[in-house]
């Protein structure tokens, strides 16, 4: 398994349990009792690093290579899924996955960010940086889906739209700044899911919803904490302190009203037991898609802009 540095000792011991579970098997010598001391062990230390992470650290687990993405979960929770692509104006954005799919009895409208799984993937999906392409396609697909009745489900997880001369030159700022004022107008359900990297622009264009749910070891950021740290210090290499000042971790979001839940993840983060991760992710789903259902359409507009219009306003 791929390790942060801070797991180090976490990793060590693991390493240790599993010597002594072959030695065991391969000499026939029992050993239970000192495997299970040292599972002991183990589950207290994770315990202890895992339950005081740092916002860095925190960063640190949504950006890990093997933590789960927007098709790995539909791979696990999701049937039916057709994908749909084009922005009919000029090209396929393979960084924003757009589709229909079926979460249990429910039918949905799926958008989603997708990195790769290594590196030939990233380059191809652009690590997760969209396009204006991407913007407008994922925005001609929620329309099909208020055309038909389905429930919008957007998975966030991206460190930003792409900054290229060629993004700004097809209109980037717009494509997301229309998506903002369109989802706002959208008379179906919307359910926006932080599932790992929320950053920027490129979070916010798919990132207006009448609940805005995070995983527990996403991020959510107006920047990253390597450009925060370049702007405020002239010195990306803060960017740890950087991402303490940004309060960008999910339960600092979930204070200030800008997300509505947290989605609890496994011990370690969602690359370490994925499928309970993704269950965790379907039940959230599915409950606030059940309450959001019951609402009167135009209540649920009204709803959602003043959810949005009330972000940054203290008394």
């Amino acid at each position: 398994m791929n390790g942060l540095e801070f797991e180090r000792p976490i990793i060590e011991l693991e390493t240790r349990i599993q010597e002594l579970r072959e030695f065991s098997r391969e000499r026939e010598v029992d050993l239970s009792a000192e495997i299970d001391t040292l599972e002991k062990k183990l589950h207290q230390l994770k315990t202890e690093i895992y339950g005081n992470l740092t916002a860095w650290q925190r960063i640190q687990i949504a950006r890990h290579p093997r933590r789960p993405y927007t098709l790995d979960y539909v791979r696990m929770f999701m049937e039916d899924f057709v994908e749909l692509r084009g922005d009919r104006l000029f090209s396929e954005d393979r960084a924003l996955v757009c589709g229909l799919a079926k979460i249990g009895e429910e039918r949905i409208v799926l958008i989603g960010h997708q990195k790769g799984h290594d590196t030939k993937e990233n380059i191809a999906r652009n690590f997760g940086c969209a396009h204006p392409e991407g913007y407008r396609k994922a925005i001609r697909i929620m329309r099909l889906g208020e055309k038909f009745g389905f429930p919008v489900v957007v998975f966030i997880d991206t460190p930003g739209a792409y900054p290229g001369i060629g993004a700004e030159e097809r209109g980037q700022a717009q494509a997301i700044a229309e998506n903002i004022r369109e989802m706002g107008n959208l008379k179906v359900p919307l359910i926006c899911c932080v599932i790992g990297e929320g950053g920027s622009g490129g979070a916010l264009g798919v990132g207006v919803g009448d609940a805005v749910l995070m995983m527990e070891n996403a991020y959510y950021s107006v920047i990253s904490p390597e450009g925060c740290a370049a702007i405020l210090w002239k010195d990306s290499t803060k960017a740890q302190q950087a991402a303490e000042v940004l309060k960008l971790t999910a339960k600092d979001l979930l204070r200030f009203g800008i997300i509505d839940d947290v989605i609890p993840e496994p011990l370690g983060g969602a690359h370490r037991d994925p499928r309970q991760a993704g269950e965790n992710l379907k039940r959230y789903i599915l409950q606030y898609l059940k309450e959001i259902k019951e609402e009167p359409k135009e209540e649920l507009l009204k709803k959602r802009y003043r959810k949005f219009r009330k972000i940054g306003v203290f008394a």
